[in-house]
């Protein structure tokens, strides 16, 4: 009865699999790059891609409604926005085109005390309550006392 070498199939499978394995990194090698994701205006629940304009009303009273309720509720502050001043427009969908569509914003602020300061805002598509309408997200700078965009109120902008 012939034995055999029990050592000499290891060689062989471990040959195979370098090969194989060439195989396939020349194979991934030799494909193209992938795209970037497509643009949210064309997911299976799309977007539109409009955002309200930062000078918008009814985004300008989210703000002051949001800020008021935050200073009397968690803060204990009697301070309030009186009105705003020099809004512009910062930048639109700044992420990239395949992420929610987002418009960013910069104000100043006339506030209670007499005191000017600046607020950054976000106005993302449909992040409002229950994903009806736009959301917004501010930061008044100088007055994030929890430090939620720190430093400076960056993490609010683009």
């Amino acid at each position: 009865m012939r034995r055999r070498n029990r050592g000499s199939g290891g060689v062989w499978t471990r040959a195979a699999a370098t090969a194989l394995f060439a195989l396939a990194a020349a194979t991934a090698a030799a494909q193209p790059a992938r795209e970037e994701n497509p643009p949210a205006e064309f997911r299976i629940l799309p977007y539109s891609g409009l955002t309200p304009y930062c000078i918008d009303p009814t985004i300008l009273n989210e703000v002051v409604k949001g800020f008021a309720a935050r200073e009397a509720w968690f803060w204990n502050s009697p301070l309030v926005i009186v009105a705003f001043d020099g809004v512009e427009d910062i930048g639109a969908r700044n992420n990239g085109l395949s992420y929610i569509p987002r418009r960013y914003c910069r104000a100043l602020a006339l506030f209670n005390d007499g005191v000017r300061r600046e607020v950054v805002y976000n106005i993302g598509e449909s992040l409002g309550f229950i994903g009806a309408g736009p959301g917004v997200t501010w930061c008044v700078v100088g007055l994030d006392r929890n430090h939620a965009f720190s430093p400076n109120c960056r993490a609010a902008g683009p």
